[in-house]
């Protein structure tokens, strides 16, 4: 397989991190998302993903799929041991929600895309960029953090004891985060779960500034 990929991208993060729990090989393919006014817009990467983001993931039977958690949930289907979803129907759908609520809540307001038209197009100050940066990450983070501490089913990760598709969403989330200084003192059960992310290889592997692309 191959994964057209950025260091700091929070979407690419995830499909790395999923890859690597799976124990899935892959050659990573980086896509620049600054240089050469992005690369994602260069018309050799529009011809493999018309939406000009990444991930992309080119798969052994020639595919090419986009979207992060559609590539998360097909490699669940052709590889779904460790498994990145529970058993259990209702399970399943309570760690979709907490990854949907990250990759489709909070992430959108904050990629590059949206940051580089506030500076670009409307015109208003790196300040304000930081301001609307932290105010929507707070909003997002502080209802993902009651999601977690009020429901038993939270254990070490997100969900139980083993990391899953959530935890796949919430750490790259985090790294831009603490990249932009949010502070995350009200978010106790978020900074746990992190921590014991950090301490597991696929995580680490997986992590910005390990990355063959990273500056």
């Amino acid at each position: 397989m191959k994964l057209y990929t950025y260091f700091r991208s929070s979407a690419a993060y995830r499909v790395r991190i999923a890859l690597n729990l799976k124990a899935i090989a892959y050659e990573a393919i980086p896509v620049h998302l600054l240089k050469d006014g992005g690369q994602q817009h260069l018309p050799a990467y529009r011809a493999i993903n018309p939406l000009g983001i990444v991930p992309s993931l080119a798969t052994a039977s020639g595919d090419t799929l986009t979207q992060s958690l559609a590539i998360m949930e097909y490699l669940e289907e052709i590889c779904p041991e460790p498994a990145l979803l529970p058993s259990n129907p209702l399970d399943r759908a309570r760690v979709r929600a907490l990854a949907h609520t990250i990759a489709c809540d909070i992430h959108p307001l904050n990629n590059l895309r949206v940051l580089n038209y506030l500076t670009g197009t409307i015109n208003i100050s790196p300040e304000q960029k930081t301001i609307w940066y932290q105010h929507w990450i707070r909003e997002g983070l502080l209802a993902v953090e009651k999601l977690l501490a009020d429901d038993a089913r939270t254990g070490h990760f997100c969900h139980a004891d083993t990391p899953g598709l959530a935890d796949c969403c919430l750490i790259p989330q985090v790294f831009n985060a603490r990249r932009f200084n949010c502070a995350l003192d009200e978010m106790p059960t978020i900074q746990r779960i992190v921590a014991h992310c950090e301490q597991l290889p696929a995580f680490q592997q997986a992590a910005p500034t390990h990355q063959a692309d990273s500056e």
